[in-house]
């Protein structure tokens, strides 16, 4: 990876770590249904504006009737129910500890591979999905143990925690799912489709549950960045990452996300960042590394040869 990429790498995280301050800014006053749809209906205008100016129209149209449902489904697993997931949480959790959890995607995605697509777990990733998790425990633990005596109750955050969990459950259950039933779409196609899907999934429940009262202009402002910059940019260059980059590097945008989004919740929102916390996102991204095979194997263990000699 080049410099280059490596700082559009760190852009994209930005932007990603940056929507969790946003949602926590925005859900008070919005709520969660009309927050969310908000988002991504203003992402699907973007990703669609920009779909129509790189192919021609009918064709777009065309691939899009031909794969609605499947793209109706991701658009469900990977961002209306998530994203309205991870809303509910930020009513309880800080920005940061949401961004931590966030990291615990690609463990999901390596259990749900093994379940449904049979992908093989050598003993050193099923290792990793042991202490990855161990460190959301641990999390989950310290903010359950915060909540005490505070206003907020053990049940309620714990519920919290539990509904980021489910959201981070649903993507590695999108990613299978995209990975069998829309194989060789293109990326940007998918991307479009998918966030029209939510939109349409939304709607109804955003203007069920439309806020009665003055919306703050702060709010406006967090849906505005969440729709253009942490949805419609931000999958425009991870997309582009994963054409020059590839895979396997562009998802290692992953391990930065929590610290941006440690770091903004912190910058701008005063969010405290316990020892504890950073304990437990180290833990969980290592373990994400081993899960995913990031890390071929451990480095006081060597290679066979070496062993032997």
């Amino acid at each position: 990876m080049n410099p280059i990429n490596v700082i559009q790498l760190l852009i994209l995280a930005a932007l990603w770590g940056g929507s969790f301050l946003f949602i926590r800014i925005g859900v008070a006053d919005f709520g969660v249904a009309p927050l969310m749809a908000l988002r991504v209906g203003i992402g699907a205008l973007f990703l669609l504006s920009v779909l129509a100016l790189r192919r021609p129209p009918r064709e777009t149209l065309a691939t899009l009737r031909a794969r609605a449902w499947p793209l109706f489904v991701v658009g469900i697993l990977n961002s209306a129910a998530p994203f309205c997931l991870f809303a509910y949480a930020e009513l309880t959790l800080s920005a940061g500890v949401t961004s931590v959890i966030n990291a615990t995607t690609p463990l999901w995605g390596a259990v749900v591979a093994f379940l449904w697509l049979k992908d093989r777990l050598s003993t050193l990733r099923v290792v990793g999905l042991a202490i990855g998790f161990a460190g959301v425990l641990a999390l989950v633990w310290d903010q359950v143990a915060a909540s005490q005596g505070a206003s907020t109750s053990a049940t309620t955050t714990a519920l919290a925690a539990g509904a980021a969990l489910a959201a981070t459950l649903l993507y590695g259950i999108a990613a299978s799912y995209t990975k069998r039933h829309l194989m060789g779409v293109d990326s940007l196609m998918v991307a479009a489709g998918t966030m029209t899907g939510a939109t349409i999934a939304l709607v109804p429940f955003a203007i069920a549950s439309w806020p009665t009262v003055a919306i703050s202009w702060q709010s406006w402002g967090s849906v505005i960045a969440l729709g253009i910059a942490c949805t419609g940019i931000a999958y425009m260059l991870f997309f582009h990452l994963l054409a020059v980059a590839g895979p396997a590097r562009a998802i290692t945008v992953t391990f930065v996300i929590p610290i941006f989004g440690i770091l903004w919740g912190a910058l701008f929102l005063g969010e405290p960042v316990t020892l504890w916390m950073v304990k437990a996102c180290a833990t969980i991204l290592v373990g994400t590394a081993l899960a995913t095979g990031v890390v071929k194997r451990l480095p006081f263990t060597g290679s066979r040869r070496q062993r032997e000699a």
